[in-house]
């Protein structure tokens, strides 16, 4: 017999929608695949530089369990950088990747039955953790405000158990970037409640608005003491195999943290630790401002094709590299007449993977029964084609027309 925890949980969904779109190339489909939150391009040179400087130095030994302490004084200054705030190495772990921080703050701040508030659609992670540490996670939706948290909503949330909230900007899978006046609503509601806030800002990198991001500590530096930064090079330098992040918070958090990835991983990977170690002291921004031209300009161009979608709306796509498509008119026209497993999002992915040979990811891996991401970090030619390829299946597809559907209505008749 299993732990029962092992019940609660699912596989990752976009893991999932991966290994589907693999599936069906394997099958003989040309599949234009749009599920993976990753950038195609080249390695950094100062990456690989740092790399190969590090296995020729024969360096394969342990380093401190929460990171190089040189990374860590690097990683102070670049958190002292973007919060305006003093940060030190003691307030900084380095992990095997944002899911690994995210995950020594759900065990070190988590008791069994705490609640969780997790604005949706989220991060298929962020609830499974949560269930992981033993607590409960509280989603409040966000589609009624344009993937936008509404403070009302928020509060109306809060219970006597709930014990943090996860604020996620730029957001993924919906790509909303919180305004200042929404972070300083949600860190004085915070300090009024008593809550920590969990901030997951890894595709902070990555604006395409405006409105520009902000760290919640540097909106209302009142809410550091309560405040658990996550961040991570997966997305920032396309280092998504590299398993690098970390994770800044009061000192007595990081060493509550040290002891639990103490029992976990130990250290992250000492080449990929000095990798970035060396990018952060040698780059002149020429590769990140590469990958963010490289990013706006299929933006530009995926907004284009998309704009040829005739009943779904165009997405805003206001950061991160993902468009989110809302896509309630094509599976629930109203009046709302749902199918759950007949008619639903992920019946409308399935066939469009087998049909039109283009992968998704289904917004019930967020949450979200009338969502759809796609990721715009492929190469150029392939996201044009893919799109391309969707725009058409979705104008053709008629809601409750597929094969399978008419079969199983002349069968229930």
């Amino acid at each position: 017999m299993l732990a029962q925890r092992t019940a609660l949980l699912k596989g990752s969904g976009t893991a999932a929608a991966r290994a589907a779109a693999k599936e069906a190339a394997d099958a003989g489909v040309q599949v234009v695949d749009l599920t993976a939150g990753e950038i195609w391009t080249d390695l950094a040179p100062t990456i690989r530089d740092g790399a190969i400087a590090a296995i020729d130095k024969g360096i394969n030994r342990y380093t401190e369990t929460i990171g190089l302490m040189d990374l860590r004084e690097a990683l102070a200054r670049k958190v002292t950088a973007e919060t305006g705030q003093a940060w030190g190495a003691s307030e900084i772990a380095v992990t095997a990747g944002a899911k690994q921080a995210l995950f020594n703050a759900a065990m070190v701040l988590l008791d069994p039955g705490d609640e969780v508030i997790i604005p949706a659609p989220y991060w298929t992670t962020f609830p499974a953790q949560v269930q992981i540490a033993g607590g409960v996670p509280v989603h409040v939706d966000t589609r009624a405000n344009g993937f936008v948290p509404r403070i009302e909503d928020i509060v109306a949330a809060i219970t006597p158990r709930t014990r943090a909230i996860v604020i996620n900007t730029p957001n993924n899978p919906t790509g909303t970037v919180y305004d200042r006046t929404l972070l300083r609503a949600l860190g004085e509601l915070a300090i009024e409640r008593d809550l920590w806030i969990i901030f997951d800002e890894c595709y902070r990198d990555f604006i395409h608005t405006d409105v520009g991001h902000h760290s919640i500590v540097s909106v209302i530096p009142e809410a550091r003491s309560r405040t658990v930064i996550v961040n991570a090079f997966s997305k920032a330098l396309a280092l998504t195999g590299w398993r690098i992040g970390y994770l800044a918070g009061p000192d007595h958090l990081v060493r509550s943290v040290t002891a639990v990835q103490s029992h976990t991983t130990s250290n992250p990977n000492v080449i990929a630790q000095h990798a970035v170690l060396h990018h952060l002291q040698n780059t002149d921004g020429t590769f990140e401002a590469r990958l963010q031209n490289q990013l706006t300009a299929a933006r530009n161009m995926g907004l284009g094709v998309l704009s040829g979608l005739s009943r779904i709306p165009l997405p805003t796509a206001m950061g991160g590299f993902y468009f989110y498509l809302d896509i309630k008119n094509l599976v629930a026209p109203e009046p709302w007449n749902l199918v759950i497993g007949d008619r639903d999002v992920d019946m409308l992915v399935r066939e469009m993977i087998a049909k039109a040979g283009v992968a998704t990811v289904s917004g019930t891996a967020f949450g979200d029964p009338f969502g759809m991401r796609l990721s715009y970090g492929i190469p150029w030619g392939r996201l044009q084609e893919g799109l391309g390829r969707l725009v058409g299946f979705l104008n053709a597809w008629s809601y409750g027309a597929t094969p399978e559907a008419e079969n199983k209505e002349k069968e229930s008749s």
